[in-house]
């Protein structure tokens, strides 16, 4: 009898188990139908290809983003966008990650018609993302320009010498360890810096020429790192309007042909799990998927056959 009503209790145990992870299943799945099913406020249904313009939004720091590359990459290559609008509001940031933004946007507007809308700020390389752009708007107020490189550094051996610091350094060269914070920059290490600063620059002013069909030398008068606001823009060939997004919008319409009826979809760089769960719960529910369906066993015995 006790041996009988131990196996009860194990298996009472075991359905409340079972039930409590399809629970958690059911709800899992549930809220991914939800997220699919649910309408887009600018019409259609997520994860149906109906035709749209795509939005993409520069606010902040500009860096290298690899998931936002990858984003703009499928975008690229989604036959349901029929154009992309990109919002600035953008201080600017690495150069690196400003030429990587601007890559991408131009291998969209190689096949695809963009309209760049500057808000704020949309300066140095929040200028630049906008260069591949067919049509630029800005507000009267928007500050934008700042066409230029800049390096900057500090250098603190006075401060290390009063406090009776001595730093040492060791370097394969002598140019290794400029600029250092612990001695001053030598007129070769200056000149040397100074080199990588110019190239960065023509290349920034290069972009300018292409992107707003100008003359170089003409781009790179208006390329001393002045700042310009959006009406000064305008008179100077760096905007082609002031506007919004309502004007870029009616410029698509009227130049592009893409009615303005076309419903407008942000660039989400976030996977369907996070920007249902939050990124949190997202792990967590493709943990719970992963362990009611077995695939990690699964992929486990098919993975010495992928070698």
């Amino acid at each position: 009898m006790p041996l009988d009503a131990d196996l009860l209790l194990d298996r009472r145990r075991l359905k409340r188990r079972l039930s409590l992870w399809r629970g958690f299943a059911v709800l899992a799945v549930a809220a991914l139908a939800a997220a699919f099913l649910w309408r887009d406020p600018e019409g259609g249904l997520p994860g149906v290809a109906v035709p749209h313009l795509a939005r993409l939004n520069v606010d902040g720091f500009i860096g290298d983003d690899r998931k936002l590359l990858e984003a703009l990459d499928r975008t690229r290559r989604d036959g349901s966008v029929r154009g992309l609008i990109v919002t600035i509001d953008s201080p600017g940031g690495s150069v690196a990650g400003g030429e990587a933004l601007h890559r991408a946007l131009s291998r969209i507007a190689a096949e695809k018609p963009v309209v760049a809308v500057m808000r704020g700020t949309a300066a140095s390389a929040g200028y630049m993302v906008a260069l591949p752009a067919a049509r630029v708007f800005a507000r009267e107020a928007t500050v934008t320009g700042s066409i230029g490189v800049i390096l900057q550094t500090f250098e603190a051996s006075e401060l290390l010498a009063w406090l009776g610091v001595r730093p040492e350094t060791l370097a394969s060269g002598p140019f290794k360890d400029q600029p250092s914070p612990f001695r001053p920059l030598t007129e070769e290490g200056r000149a040397q810096l100074a080199r990588v600063i110019q190239d960065l620059h023509e290349q920034f002013v290069a972009m300018v020429a292409a992107g707003r069909r100008m003359e170089p030398e003409r781009a790179r008068a208006l390329a001393d790192g002045r700042v310009f606001t959006g009406r000064e823009a305008v008179g100077l060939g760096l905007v082609d309007a002031i506007g919004g997004e309502p004007e870029a919008r009616a410029w698509l319409a009227a130049e592009r042909d893409l009615p303005a009826s076309l419903p407008v979809r942000d660039i989400e760089t976030r996977s369907l799990a996070e920007r249902t769960f939050g990124a949190a719960l997202g792990a967590a529910a493709k943990g719970l998927v992963n362990e009611w369906l077995g695939v990690d066993r699964i992929r486990a015995l098919w993975q010495p056959s992928l070698h």
